[in-house]
């Protein structure tokens, strides 16, 4: 049966993991969590760490380049719908 685990126990074991004062093996034992699962929420938990440092800067640029994929996309649809208008229209016109 599989457990689920909230945020907090996740940080706790990751935060175990990263200082590397037991092994992982020791870990999933204390924890009886699996030694991939501590693994994944240990590089998790770094990576996390990352994205705390990142400049604001950075973080608009992200955001933008999401909002400019989807005009993008927005303004492909609109092109589409606009041409079949067209062909719709002179089907009564002519």
């Amino acid at each position: 049966m599989r457990k689920g685990f909230n945020a907090e126990f996740k940080a706790k074991v990751a935060l175990e993991a990263i200082k590397e004062e037991k092994t992982i093996a020791e870990l999933s034992s204390k924890y009886e969590v699996h030694r991939t699962q501590i693994t994944d929420w240990r590089k998790r938990a770094l990576g996390g760490v990352k994205e705390t440092f990142k400049g604001k800067r950075e973080k608009d640029n992200k955001e933008n380049e999401r909002l400019v994929d989807e005009l993008y996309r927005q303004i492909g649809q609109l092109k589409v719908e606009n041409e079949w208008l067209k062909k719709k229209a002179a089907l009564f016109e002519g």
